[in-house]
């Protein structure tokens, strides 16, 4: 009979806990995946912009390549102070000054006329957006355990998705009407218009994004106390200290920002490529691309959904990692080679698009299973950084191929040989490095 009564009364305190985070994600993740749409239109903007841009400032492939690069090395640069300075002084401020302060240097970009100014354009677009992406990775490490964190960063990333789904028709559409509206080219209106909605969004941030539990007003003090217990008893039970410097020579760590590396490779190969993949096919229009390219975003975002919920249903990481990354490699392979077939490349290119959203959600869950405070902080922001190179690898190494071999074919292969050899890496090395990387109990 007791037995019977603490079951049910367990069963009740978990019911009410799942009735918490429901709240919490309800709460803030709308918000935030708002903000992320809008920060994913500034940084993978230059891809659409590129199909007019490019003739009108006449750049090769290689000059835009290196351009889309250069916006990796500001975000890298700053990457590690901006999320120790988040975890100082809180989000709310923090990303609020990084969403203005990057909308005004996006929109900017509409004036430049030379490489050098696309160049320092870009990079100073990274640098002020440095931070972001990791910022709340880290704050939901205030909010959620780990056991809620892969469907958190899943509801919240599948703004990647919304950005491709949206994003593609919207540039299209604005290059297309605003065409020559006050003398300036489409291209320029891109820039401007999405650069002014992060704006916008800093200044909504800033009034409406609660820095911790202890400070949101719509949470009762029980609700914030069996948070604060949760978080507690999570945090107990990891296994690293709170030393910044020690957590950037832990093998885990360097393990993690070397599949990261990969794994960024890939994406740059979606992100900043993808309309020139479509347009190869032998489809000229800059609005049927655009239209086209949302549909690899819609089914990697509907994928990534189902893994991050699947990845905590049942505690699993390593498959769901490795298999997404090794599907989205074949996807690139087969892309490439139906280049000249629309619907083959699309739906290839669909498959390469979820295999890479869906490790996103679950992989960062992993760092915040042996680290914890400032080392929290700091780790994140470092995988995310050195994972980054990839970003600056990618696009800058297909722009070079291509104007060299004047084909994305073997550029698009190699992206998707690394993409396996990222699965690879997570399938026969992950449980010597991560063996706790699970969910707990």
């Amino acid at each position: 009979m007791t037995t019977t009564i603490q079951q049910g009364a367990a069963a009740a305190a978990e019911r009410d806990a799942q009735s918490i985070y429901r709240t919490v994600a309800w709460r803030l993740i709308p918000l935030l995946i708002i903000c992320f749409i809008v920060a994913y239109y500034d940084r993978v903007n230059i891809s659409f912009a590129k199909l007019q841009m490019q003739q009108d400032l006449k750049f090769s492939d290689t000059v835009y390549g290196l351009g889309a690069s250069l916006f990796f090395v500001g975000y890298i640069l700053f990457e590690i102070p901006s999320n120790v300075i988040l975890h100082r002084i809180g989000a709310r401020i923090w990303i609020a000054r990084i969403m203005v302060s990057w909308g005004i240097a996006s929109a900017l970009l509409m004036f430049v006329q030379t490489p050098t100014q696309f160049y320092i354009g870009r990079f100073l677009i990274g640098a002020m957006e440095a931070g972001f992406l990791p910022g709340v990775v880290l704050y939901f490490t205030y909010w959620f355990p780990e056991a809620q964190r892969a469907r958190a960063n899943a509801l919240f990333m599948i703004a990647i998705s919304l950005a491709g789904v949206t994003g593609g028709p919207m540039a299209g559409w604005i290059m297309k009407h605003f065409a020559e509206t006050n003398g300036w080219a489409g291209w320029q209106w891109l820039f401007l218009i999405e650069g002014l909605m992060a704006v916008v969004m800093g200044v909504v941030v800033y009034a409406c994004l609660p820095d911790r539990p202890a400070t949101a007003r719509w949470l009762s003090e029980s609700q914030k106390r069996r948070i604060a217990f949760d978080l507690a008893s999570e945090q107990r039970s990891t296994e690293s200290g709170h030393s910044l410097l020690r957590s950037f020579a832990d093998p885990r760590l360097l393990y993690l920002a070397l599949v990261y590396f990969l794994i960024l490779v890939g994406f740059g190969g979606v992100t900043f490529w993808m309309p020139q993949l479509i347009k190869n096919t032998g489809i000229a229009d800059a609005q049927t691309i655009g239209l086209l390219t949302s549909i690899p975003w819609l089914v990697g975002g509907v994928g990534m959904v189902f893994i991050g919920f699947n990845s905590d249903r049942t505690g699993e990481r390593k498959w769901h990692l490795a298999l997404c990354a090794i599907a989205s490699g074949l996807g690139y392979i087969v892309s490439a080679a139906n280049a000249q077939n629309p619907a083959v490349a699309i739906a290839a290119l669909s498959v390469t698009t979820l295999g890479i959203l869906g490790i996103f959600p679950v992989f960062w869950t992993v760092p915040s299973t042996f680290l914890s405070g400032v080392a929290a902080a700091g780790g994140i922001a470092f995988v995310n950084s050195m994972g980054n190179l990839g970003s600056v690898f990618s696009p800058t190494f297909i722009g070079w191929v291509n104007d060299l071999t004047k084909s994305t074919f073997l550029s698009v292969n190699v992206i998707g040989g690394l993409m396996i050899l990222a699965g690879l890496l997570m399938a026969l090395l992950w449980d010597i490095l991560l063996p706790s990387a699970r969910r707990r109990a």
